[in-house]
């Protein structure tokens, strides 16, 4: 007998087709209605949060986990916006990638088509709900989230507001779907769906995404943990770096683009660090330095402790920075390859040709000069919206908007070959 979440995951299977073919403007006006359904709806997704934001104040949710999880009316409207920015884009599918005609005559191209259905398992992250069926829809994709139970009540209220676009669209149904059950079993089971679901995406802590890539058999892309550095090198200006990294680690520090690791040139450490800790002071920021940045900055300042070779691959997500000391800039390329995630990096430089050989050797999705890492962003980057960011090579790579959720196929034109 079939299990709720086994006819849950065949529904959106049987869907897949009859999504992969709507229109650009019937996917376009439903995503623009499920934008509106979002406001309208605004009181009950608020009242919905604020239950889930109380259960985690009671479970002790660290602060930046918090953050993660709240919702007010600013962030609702960057979701409905979100939503709209999609209409707006350019629809992948059936576009013509190549065509080439071979000797034999035979009319060879490569067409750009939805994955099919796509399951996201996700946390406290209720603007991923919105996002995740935006970009799915848009790209011609059946969506399955399955969020954690930190987020269930906001992510029931948020999915029952964007139903109700998809049934005034007459959208076939199984396209935006929730698993509601919060239980570890229904996770693990999801996993294992491969006779329904073409791809997995999990988006959350390292946890989660290593439970994940560990368990599934479904094919999953493996989005990041961020533990992003910032170099800052013999060549940079001060107040330039300094106006960075107060951006990249305070703006908001439970995202996995928040910078959580410093690296700074030997050269000039005594005069920059003195001046970053004063900045970074007035938000609390716990420096976790080596022998050199300890003395730096000063031994006795509050703020300042000795670094445990942990703290260089921690991905904090609190107001905590690691400090390391180098002697020249392969020694930072060195540090950053072995303790980043991948994820996003970046140098601070006047320097062209040492800028130009961090961008080369630096082995990350997404790697900046005289930036912040918070860039790292599918909205930032113009797509819209973003289904996660990616930290692997194979498929897709740094933020994944609509073409990183299509495949393609090969169509073939001929005139009666036959192979010799």
């Amino acid at each position: 007998m079939e299990t709720n979440l086994e006819q849950l995951c065949k529904k959106a299977h049987e869907a897949r087709i009859s999504v992969g073919m709507l229109d650009s403007d019937v996917k376009n006006e439903t995503l623009r209605r499920a934008a509106d359904k979002l406001l309208a709806h605004e009181q009950e997704i608020l009242a919905a949060n604020a239950k889930d934001m109380e259960n985690g104040r009671n479970r002790n949710m660290p602060e930046g986990l918090l953050d993660r999880l709240a919702l007010n009316h600013d962030r609702l409207e960057g979701m409905a916006d979100g939503l709209r920015q999609i209409a707006k884009l350019d629809d992948p599918i059936g576009e013509v990638i190549s065509m080439k005609k071979r000797p034999n005559g035979l009319i060879i191209g490569k067409r750009r088509v939805p994955i099919g259905v796509i399951g996201i398992i996700f946390e406290a992250r209720p603007n991923v709900t919105a996002d995740a069926f935006g970009l799915c829809f848009k790209s011609g994709n059946c969506a399955i989230l399955k969020g954690g139970s930190d987020a269930i009540h906001s992510n029931i209220a948020i999915v029952e507001a964007m139903q109700e676009a998809l049934t005034a669209m007459q959208i076939p149904e199984g396209t935006l779907n929730l698993i509601e059950s919060t239980d570890r079993e229904t996770t693990n089971a999801f996993m294992k769906m491969k006779q329904y679901v073409d791809l997995l995406i999990p988006r959350g802590g390292r946890g989660l995404i290593q439970s994940v890539v560990n368990n599934a058999t479904i094919p999953v892309i493996e989005t990041g943990t961020g533990n992003c550095h910032i170099y800052v090198d013999e060549f940079a200006d001060f107040d330039m770096a300094i106006n960075i990294i107060r951006n990249a680690k305070t703006q908001r520090i439970g995202v996995c683009n928040a910078c959580e690791s410093i690296v700074v040139h030997r050269a000039i450490a005594k005069d920059f660090l003195p001046k970053l800790y004063e900045a970074l002071k007035e938000y609390a920021v716990e420096m976790r330095g080596d022998d050199c940045a300890v003395s730096c900055m000063g031994t006795d300042a509050p703020l300042v402790s000795k670094a445990t070779e942990e703290d260089w691959g921690t991905e904090y997500l609190d107001y905590i920075l690691s400090v390391k000391v180098v002697d020249s800039l392969e020694e930072a390329i060195a540090h950053i390859n072995k303790y980043n995630t991948s994820h996003s990096e970046a140098i601070i430089t006047k320097n062209y040709d040492v800028a130009q050989k961090f961008l080369d050797q630096v082995d990350s999705a997404c790697v900046y000069v005289n930036a912040s890492t918070r860039f790292s962003d599918g909205n930032e980057f113009g797509f819209g919206a973003e289904i996660g960011i990616s930290t692997q090579k194979l498929h897709a790579r740094g933020p994944m908007g609509l073409e990183a959720l299509t495949s393609y196929k090969y169509i073939i034109y001929g005139n009666g070959q036959v192979r010799p």
